[in-house]
């Protein structure tokens, strides 16, 4: 294992073009950053529990790709390395992304609370999905005048997340008690057993949305499904005292957030890791421990880890047609839009409702009602009707199936944790070194 650190002033690290910011806290954060032809973020710091995922949700929220990342934590220090582009894969030369980067991930002071946030209260809604539920729940809210400011959506297996932001003074004049009243039905179905439950918290409450949908789905996925595929392995390393999880499906946006989010709400610790991408698949490797040091001891936990790693990398994926609307906002819009939705067979499998002054701008990413059917295109065109043609960009959206790569080595699922289990301290030095972060890996 690599040795702890020594103080600051003498430490072996040298990054050109870096800035350093002291946190309220006390801790030191590096924030480095090496324009070739993609941006090296180096995040060097005092450790503390949870930074790790603020770093990587500040790139995700940024509309960053992530392509190789190192990830090494020995006793109270860290270093996290990112080597970070556009979505497009270009260089980034927007000076204020950069400094951006550098105040969010230099003042961490726990979670923040934008000021956009207040004055709003947010319904958090789960339960069984099905085609128009959530066109019935805008339905409901537009009938007691509760105009929709930002609301999130996604379904899963059966099951429905949403947030929903609603004005404070709406949701007093209509009173909460009668919206939970006339939501609860709409998401228990036909079932009481379906486990369908909408609660009124304050917006300032909910740090992060996405971190909340999963949190949201985790709650209430289905436990009695079968084992997932193996792409998604947990090992055990005794001898290091680590459980070691790996990933190697196809890349995609927001994926090492999703992986590394569930990981910390599941209160595990990542002590290293390595994220690599090459043609559009990604392998990711984690070396955990459970918040008070143990690693994961039983089978039935390393299964439920799997399962849990596979149904967050699941929730932003599937096959199907991708509606943005930007249009005047107006009361009903929503419910509107939606209902032309459900009354072409369309189920909205995930939504991002956002409202600036008085425009809006939806995103829904729409399938057939049946898994794998194609959305058929008078349907497209019903929308269009609907909502007007210069307001709708429609876009084809079909992601690569998660499975493990062609031609990778079965030994892995022969050999239990395969490669991962090579010494540890040897690997994060090596990639340090290839960086050009530390001067020798000897």
């Amino acid at each position: 294992m690599p040795s702890a650190p020594p103080p600051r002033s003498s430490r072996c690290v040298s990054v050109p073009s870096r800035s350093s910011v002291r946190s309220p806290a006390g801790s030191w954060f590096l924030v480095g950053v090496l324009i070739f032809l993609r941006w090296l973020l180096q995040v060097d710091s005092a450790r503390k529990r949870g930074v790790l995922l603020e770093a990587v949700q500040v790139l995700a929220d940024l509309d960053l790709s992530i392509n190789k990342a190192y990830i090494s934590s020995d006793g109270r220090w860290f270093m996290d390395v990112f080597h970070v582009t556009d979505r497009l894969g270009r260089k980034l030369t927007d000076d204020s992304v950069i400094t951006y980067i550098q105040q969010s991930i230099g003042t961490w002071n726990g979670p923040s609370k934008p000021a956009a946030l207040e004055g709003l209260t947010v319904l958090e809604l789960t339960g069984a999905d099905r085609t128009g539920l959530i066109s019935e729940v805008f339905a409901v809210l537009a009938d007691m005048s509760c105009s929709v400011v930002d609301a999130r959506a996604w379904s899963h297996r059966g099951r429905l997340a949403c947030l929903v932001y609603l004005r404070d003074e709406d949701v007093v004049a209509a009173s909460v008690e009668r919206i939970e009243a006339r939501l609860a039905p709409l998401l228990r179905g036909d079932s009481e057993a379906s486990g369908g439950a909408v609660a009124a918290v304050p917006a300032g409450s909910i740090a992060h949305a996405d971190r909340r949908l999963h949190q949201l789905m985790y709650a209430s996925r289905d436990k009695e499904r079968a084992f997932p595929t193996p792409w998604v392995s947990v090992e055990s390393w005794a001898e290091r005292g680590y459980s070691v999880v790996t990933v190697q499906c196809p890349d995609r946006p927001k994926l090492l957030y999703d992986v590394v989010c569930t990981l910390t709400d599941m209160d595990y610790l990542v002590f290293h890791g390595t994220i690599d991408t090459n043609a559009g698949q990604a392998r990711q490797e984690f070396y955990i421990r459970h918040a008070d040091g143990s690693p994961i001891r039983s089978e039935a936990e390393m299964q439920r880890v799997s399962q849990c790693l596979q149904d967050a990398i699941e929730r932003r994926s599937f096959e199907g047609v991708r509606l943005e609307l930007c249009t005047p906002d107006r009361p009903g819009l929503l419910s509107d839009v939606t209902r032309t939705f459900r009354e072409n067979g369309l189920l909205v499998a995930q939504a991002e409702v956002s409202t600036k002054g008085d425009m809006a701008t939806n995103v829904f990413y729409v399938t057939g009602t049946t898994a794998g059917q194609a959305v058929q295109q008078n349907a497209i065109e019903a929308v269009r009707e609907k909502v007007g043609v210069d307001c709708l960009v429609v876009e084809e959206h079909r992601p690569q199936l998660y499975q493990k790569a062609r031609g990778q080595d079965d030994r892995d699922d022969r050999n239990g944790a395969g490669i991962g289990l090579f010494y540890l301290g040897n690997l994060v030095k090596r990639n340090l070194y290839n960086l050009g972060l530390i001067k020798s890996c000897s």
